[in-house]
């Protein structure tokens, strides 16, 4: 399991929808794995792309995307 501090050290996508429905359209997950393949060639974990909305969020590490 990974250590608190290793994880604020890695990379985070974060956006908002302005609909107030943080569920991640088709672009997003397509964005999420090309930006994950291109840092993974540098070597680079990004651990998360969360997308806000209404008070809500989503994780797309959570719900298996990535």
């Amino acid at each position: 399991m990974a250590q608190f501090h290793d994880i604020i050290n890695l990379p985070w996508l974060i956006h908002n929808h302005p609909s107030g429905d943080p569920s991640p359209s088709q672009d997003d997950i397509l964005m999420t794995q090309r930006i994950t393949q291109a840092a993974s060639l540098l070597g680079v974990t990004v651990w998360d792309h969360i997308i806000i909305g209404s008070g809500r969020l989503c994780s797309l590490k959570e719900d298996g995307f990535f």
